[in-house]
């Protein structure tokens, strides 16, 4: 195709094969017409036939929530304490005391009420108390002496040999020679009591827990304590109150003792609480009662946990908790479906869940599992679970 260009005076003429020349201008709005009619056709063919595009729909996070109610949950106190025998009964000398001849007893030996346990030399004391007997025999001598002479002359007061006086004479020699008997058996049986406490026995059964005497010691009323014993082997753990958890403890609750260093568990219970608080500690003493067995040794160290009752609480499983370090807390989904922390204060573990002290009355939906992911006042889509599921899980 062949195209001619002249000019007509100052215009410029593009000549088309065929035809006359016609401007250039002419040429665009030709052009440009045709691109208009063609984005109409194409508006009203193509976007009347597209579907109108819809709106986005929010996604709320799926949650599962529990309504946790109350339960009975025992109630225990952790403390801790020495152990030591519940009745300490020091051993000394209860005589006049002497050389310590031979000592029958050692450390961790049960003895009977009564058994001897040391031997104090009595050599001299013996010699006493064969001389006392001696005289008491001199005593009855003289009382058989004086009574016959009694006698006799009773024979001769009929007959006018002896007067009464003489008779009220005799009668008072036999009453005081009499006397002397007694007198003489009594220092005798003194003699023979003091004699018998030169050895040192056990004032009760019971179990030996220390020996702080040897042979050839020299022991007095002076000489403070020989041996040390527990009443009938009986222990206890003096451990450690709070003033608070004090309030909540009485006689007969149950405790388990676990001494330090082993993992032996002993039943025992409280059969003594502190009438009195320490104004420095701020604490108190239960006195728990352990049966005698060789692991529990006076003056060891041991923990207790003592159950003190129960209580009715809400109780939710660990995964609902959450800490940072403003402490525990948990998220509450309220009626618009908005999650709310909650601060809580928890209690007693057990396999049952975690027993909820404060912060909670049990009616509240509670985040199970997703808590980490959330935040205050977000809105979530809560799918609430039972309690026993949620304990299950």
């Amino acid at each position: 195709m062949n195209y001619e260009t002249r000019a007509i005076g100052n215009e410029e003429v593009l000549s088309l094969p065929g035809g006359p020349g016609r401007p250039r201008w002419r040429l665009f709005a030709i052009v440009g017409a045709v691109i208009v009619l063609l984005l109409v056709g194409g508006y009203l063919i193509f976007g009347r036939s597209s579907p109108p595009t819809a709106k986005p729909t929010e996604q709320l996070p799926l949650v599962s929530v529990v309504i946790p109610g109350r339960s009975s949950v025992a109630r225990t106190i952790s403390a801790t304490g020495s152990l030591a025998a519940r009745r300490d009964m020091p051993v000394g000398v209860s005589g006049e005391g002497g050389i310590v001849t031979r000592v029958l007893v050692e450390p961790g030996q049960w003895v009977e009420k009564g058994q001897v346990l040391a031997r104090v030399d009595r050599s001299v004391q013996t010699q006493t108390a064969a001389s006392l007997a001696a005289q008491i025999k001199v005593a009855q001598a003289d009382a058989t002496l004086a009574q016959s002479q009694l006698d006799r002359a009773k024979q001769l007061v009929s007959r006018g040999f002896i007067s009464r006086s003489d008779i009220d004479t005799k009668t008072a020699t036999r009453d005081a020679a009499a006397a002397r008997v007694k007198v003489a058996e009594a220092q005798l049986s003194q003699q023979q009591a003091s004699n018998g406490r030169l050895d040192i026995r056990a004032p009760a059964a019971g179990l030996v827990l220390t020996r702080n005497v040897e042979a050839g010691q020299v022991v007095s009323a002076g000489s403070g304590v020989l041996f040390r014993m527990a009443e009938n082997g009986q222990l206890e753990l003096r451990a450690q109150v709070s003033e608070a958890d004090l309030r909540g403890l009485h006689v007969g609750s149950q405790a388990k003792v676990t001494p330090v260093g082993g993992s032996d568990v002993f039943t025992g219970e409280v059969w003594q609480v502190s009438p009195v608080i320490d104004p420095q500690s701020r604490q108190g003493i239960a006195r728990i009662a352990l049966p005698y067995n060789p692991l529990l040794r006076p003056g060891g160290f041991a923990a207790a946990t003592i159950v003190a009752g129960t209580t009715d609480v809400p109780q939710l499983p660990n995964a609902s908790i959450q800490s940072d370090e403003k402490g525990n807390y948990v998220y509450v989904v309220g009626p618009d479906d908005k999650a709310t922390r909650r601060a809580i204060k928890v209690g007693e573990v057990s396999d049952r869940g975690v027993a909820i002290a404060s912060g909670l009355n049990g009616t509240e939906r509670v985040v199970l599992t997703a808590g980490a992911f959330l935040t205050p006042g977000q809105k979530v889509n809560p799918t609430l679970v039972t309690a026993d599921a949620a304990n299950k899980r």
